[in-house]
């Protein structure tokens, strides 16, 4: 089928990265042994016939589990579709108790929650721990790599990074070292934008504009298009626009839903060709429990992920484009790109930033690991054109153009998970 052309400019991230939390699971999981489980497993293709056949004999597996959102919500619907299919799958034996509202672990702590046993399975977002994942947070540096569209951009930004995270040493090990065993990294919720309350695409307008920003790299990026970096929580963003303490927010579409402040910030920036740094999420299992879980559930979690994907890409990140859009047309605006000396500038420090990355001392060689960014952000994009996705509207006509379904993303999950999800399988 196909999809879009011309790489359009607006919003998203979302759920878990939205507030930005996420899924944290916690609880008692069948006793087994060893890094790859105990008893037998399927081969990769099994059916839900197979798998139900195949738990069988196995006890009751419960797990805890939280959502970032309220049930049913937007925010958390790809996770539960998710459980749900891994409920379905194990035939029940397999269970997840569900918190809403990250009520066992707020965002920054559940890496520590994984950690100490309160969770059993959490999104850890490097952005609020650098100096604990430092080589994570470099990937992060290197999301400037990805395209910044609505449908092509999605794609291509979801696949890249973590095929490099599961490729760099430096990266699973600082999970293994803290007692986690990560199972998909670097997943993003779409694209980081320049929420502003008023028209700010030329030199004159960003100049001295106060921006409420959330990682290091995008610190850099707004100083140096003459912007003034600050940090705002994203409770407090629709205050803090609407009463001119700052003039923009670098955020995802969803958090603008979510923190209802895109009525107050209505001008919107995304520019195709000179990308903002985005935030990612990295799904891990505290390792004892990993390894406590016999092969059957290792395999049936692992090989469900399909569904995460999916699940984050149209249950989450195109249904909250398309209200954020609707928000911003609601209010008055638009989303914009930006002016040619500006988009200059901004492509001038993201290659500042790469250049950096490639110096990295986390590294035992950062500029193979630059490069490898490079190549792979290369290769996901040939392979999304190949796959035939392309973009046939840009953001501002996202809303109108897109209904659930219109996009068949299942020739992408398939390719996703044969080139990254299936080298990593458990066997």
């Amino acid at each position: 089928m196909r999809m879009f052309e011309d790489k359009p400019k607006a919003l998203l991230r979302f759920g878990a990265l939205a507030t930005v939390g996420a899924i944290a699971l916690t609880g008692c999981a069948e006793s087994g042994g060893g890094n790859s489980g105990s008893g037998e497993g399927l081969s990769y293709g099994a059916s839900k016939e197979e798998y139900q056949a195949a738990f069988a004999d196995i006890d009751q597996i419960t797990l805890h589990t939280q959502s970032p959102g309220a049930a049913g919500s937007t925010a958390g619907a790809f996770l539960e579709n998710y459980l749900k299919s891994v409920e379905e799958w194990s035939d029940g034996k397999i269970k997840f108790d569900i918190a809403y509202s990250d009520a066992i672990a707020k965002a920054a702590q559940i890496d520590d929650a994984v950690r100490d046993g309160r969770l059993d399975i959490g999104q850890v977002v490097a952005i609020y721990e650098p100096k604990e994942f430092p080589a994570t947070a470099a990937l992060l540096e290197t999301s400037v790599l990805s395209d910044q569209s609505v449908v092509t951009g999605t794609l291509q930004s979801n696949a890249w990074a973590p095929e490099l995270a599961f490729n760099t040493p430096e990266i699973v090990a600082e999970f293994e070292d803290k007692g986690m065993k990560l199972m998909f990294p670097s997943y993003n919720a779409g694209v980081n934008a320049l929420f502003c309350t008023k028209e700010r695409i030329t030199p004159s307008e960003i100049n001295g504009a106060n921006i409420s920003v959330g990682n290091t790299a995008g610190t850099q990026q707004v100083k140096s298009i003459g912007g003034n970096a600050t940090s705002v929580a994203y409770t407090e963003l629709y205050e803090a626009l609407q009463r001119g303490v700052i003039d923009c927010s670098m955020s995802s579409p969803a958090v603008g839903i979510l923190g209802g402040f895109i009525e107050a910030a209505h001008q919107v920036v995304i520019d195709p060709d000179a990308g903002l740094a985005v935030p990612t999420g990295n799904m891990v299992i505290n390792q004892g429990v990993w390894d406590g879980l016999p092969l059957v559930a290792q395999q049936l979690l692992w090989d469900r992920m399909e569904t995460f994907i999916s699940g984050s890409i149209e249950d989450k990140i195109w249904p909250i484009t398309v209200e954020a859009v609707q928000a911003v047309r609601a209010a008055g605006g638009s989303v914009q790109a930006f002016d040619p000396a500006l988009r200059a500038k901004l492509q001038e420090t993201n290659a500042g930033i790469l250049a950096d990355v490639s110096k990295n001392s986390t590294f035992e060689d950062g500029a193979q690991f630059a490069a490898n960014a490079k190549e792979l952000a290369d290769k996901w994009s040939k392979i999304v054109t190949e796959l035939g996705y392309t973009n046939e509207t840009d953001y501002n006509g996202f809303a109108d153009w897109y209904a659930p379904g219109k996009i068949d993303i299942g020739p992408f999950v398939d390719k996703f998970y044969e080139e990254v999800l299936l080298p990593n399988r458990p066997s």
